[in-house]
């Protein structure tokens, strides 16, 4: 694959490039941040100064890992971005999580340089992302996916082609609503239980196993009777991709009245000073409301 160039070495990108590093793979990185790309290239990558450097010297793939539709858009095609040195046979793997309407407009623009782009965001958080254990949702072409595989299966362990590019981030997007709506049903049933004076953690052991079950309740219940909501996958972070549900719904004159919901819980646990801690803090959220503690 020769030189991988990789854009993005926040909580997220900076364990993934490890990760194909430690795989074996010749990285060129980029990030505005100097210490995050001072400790990838203590661990081998060579640094650019720009975006279009990393297009420049890559050879035939660019991973951007990155917050939201707007950075990607400044990458790819602000000033000093992607389009300015990119070569024609790049593929472009975009794995943040932005809009899908983005991802095909970029994607469209990168077609007329001859540079293919696929969209693959990943699940799974920052455990995951060290552990190279991601669940990557990929949307574009079939032949450029096929190509790029290998690398993928690097940083996640299942890696599913779900349709053209959009797909992946589609898919992002249903992830997240079914998320957040199930955190959300485990904090409002179990601050019910408190509530009534039944002891949350019973009710868990009681319908954990049946139809109730959920990997949300097995992974979020727990931290919210310790109180424990040290970030795996941060509020704010949740809150952005809720909003790119609602724009891309809107966009298609669709209707998401769960997820618009669980939105503006989320953006109260943000006013409240919470847009820091993991998204299961939405038990906090039910604690405020009905005046009692998860804990204990």
């Amino acid at each position: 694959m020769g030189t991988i160039g990789f854009i993005g070495l926040g909580i997220m990108g900076k364990p993934m490039a490890k990760n194909l590093l430690n795989a074996g793979y010749s990285l060129i990185v980029y990030d505005i941040n100097k210490p995050a790309v001072d400790e990838i290239c203590s661990c081998g990558a060579k640094y650019a100064v720009s975006s279009a450097e990393v297009a420049k010297m890559a050879d035939e793939i660019i991973i951007t890992m990155l917050p939201n539709s707007c950075h990607v858009q400044d990458v790819v095609a602000g000033k000093n971005g992607i389009l300015e040195t990119g070569k024609a046979g790049q593929i472009l793997i975009d794995m943040s999580s932005i809009s899908p309407i983005i991802s095909k407009e970029l994607g469209g623009k990168l077609a007329e340089i001859g540079i293919t782009m696929i969209d693959a965001p990943v699940s799974g958080g920052q455990e995951k992302a060290v552990s190279g254990t991601l669940a990557i949702m990929v949307g574009g072409d079939k032949s450029a996916f096929d190509k790029v595989l290998p690398v993928m299966e690097k940083m996640g362990a299942t890696v599913t082609l779900v349709g053209e590019l959009g797909a992946g981030n589609i898919t992002k997007l249903v992830n997240q609503i079914i998320v957040g709506i199930n955190i959300s049903a485990v904090a409002e049933g179990m601050s019910l239980a408190k509530k009534a004076g039944v002891d949350p953690r019973r009710v868990f052991e009681a319908i954990r196993k049946g139809l109730a079950g959920s990997q949300c309740m097995e992974d979020k219940a727990p931290r919210m009777f310790e109180g424990n909501y040290e970030p795996g996958f941060r509020v704010n972070l949740h809150i952005k991709d809720l909003w790119n549900v609602l724009e891309t719904s809107r966009a298609l004159c669709g209707s998401v009245p769960l997820t618009a919901q669980v939105l503006e819980m989320m953006i109260v646990l943000a006013n409240d000073g919470h847009e820091n801690l993991d998204h299961g803090s939405l038990g906090l959220y039910y604690e405020k409301l009905n005046n009692t503690s998860l804990k204990g």
